[in-house]
């Protein structure tokens, strides 16, 4: 990453302040985003409980004026194949023209009295670009109650390459606010594509 650049330190800031891995993960992205400038970007660490275990991960978003690009990190505690934890960081760039879905799902409460502008407590970002997609299936029926007859299956496939949720209450605010900034950048890049 080129040190000049105002958002590439914040980027870096970002994952610093996350506090997970940063040397880790901030290797794993600058090797991804390569030469390339910096439109927008998402930090988003969680932390989950698994059975007995608490386990944290990060996600890592960068939009650049060609480019996708997703870094993921996860740790593993001591297993079969290691005898201590270890982290597991896998970057994934897509081009722009590829991606297929940008969808913003905004929690607010009381919604009666929304004002515009003000904060979701919770969204709700999912990216489809075809690499995975989600099938639901269900037995078809016709409209006949009494019908034996076989028909088939009924359902939808929806893209799901990536779908991440912050909140208020959990990230706080700034993460809020970026993650619908960078949803609204995204969107806006793959709309330039189709132009």
């Amino acid at each position: 990453m080129a040190k000049t650049s105002t958002t590439t330190q914040g980027l870096r800031a970002a994952i610093e302040r996350s506090g997970y891995y940063p040397a880790l993960v901030a290797e794993a992205v600058e090797a991804a985003i390569g030469g390339e400038t910096i439109r927008s970007y998402l930090v988003h660490q969680e932390t989950t409980f698994d059975a007995n275990e608490v386990r944290r991960h990060v996600t890592v978003l960068v939009l650049t004026g060609n480019r996708f690009i997703v870094s993921h990190t996860d740790e593993q505690a001591a297993d079969s194949t290691s005898p201590t934890p270890y982290a597991t960081t896998s970057t994934e760039s897509v081009k722009l023209g590829r991606i297929s879905s940008v969808v913003v799902s905004r929690v607010v409460s009381n919604p009666e009295s929304y004002t515009p502008g003000t904060l979701p407590r919770e969204v709700v970002l999912t990216i489809g670009w075809g690499a995975v997609s989600r099938i639901d299936l269900e037995p078809a029926a016709c409209g006949d109650p009494n019908c034996e007859a076989d028909h088939g299956y009924t359902g939808n496939s929806t893209a799901d390459d990536l779908s991440l949720r912050v909140s208020e209450a959990g990230d706080g605010p700034e993460t809020v606010r970026q993650a619908l900034a960078f949803a609204q950048s995204l969107s806006e890049a793959t709309a330039d594509i189709t132009r």
